[in-house]
């Protein structure tokens, strides 16, 4: 895979921020991980970065949900892979994800789960 590849992790836990960025960069240690605290904090960080080709957003966060925040990344991002993660397991959640053309990973982060989803990607 190319090495140049941007991800961005949003999320409010800072702990859920550092695992998956721990989780990306020991299967590939060449990529850019970015992180953000919110889901405003994404939307003004995505449009000063390399345009991502992984996005990662948690669903329960302070302010701008989840939800909203991926679909306002889908339109920022067209070609990025978007998914959301979340102990969110309702159908509903999931369904919504579909129809927006997102992907859903059940947290717990683990590194198996991020190490599938970046495999996906290949």
């Amino acid at each position: 895979m190319n090495d140049s590849k941007t991800v961005l992790v949003v999320d409010d836990s800072r702990v859920s921020r550092l695992m998956a960025r721990q989780f990306i960069l020991t299967k590939q240690p060449g990529w850019l991980v970015e992180e953000a605290a919110t889901g405003e904090e994404a939307l003004v960080k995505v449009q000063s970065m390399t345009a991502p080709t992984l996005i990662l957003v948690d669903v329960n966060m302070p302010g701008m949900g989840g939800l909203a925040a991926a679909g306002h990344l889908r339109a920022m991002c067209p070609q990025a892979h978007i998914s959301l993660v979340t102990a969110n397991v309702q159908n509903t959640t999931r369904n919504r994800a579909t129809e927006m053309g997102i992907g859903f990973m059940e947290k717990p982060i683990t590194e198996a789960r991020i190490h599938a989803l970046l495999g996906a990607l290949e």
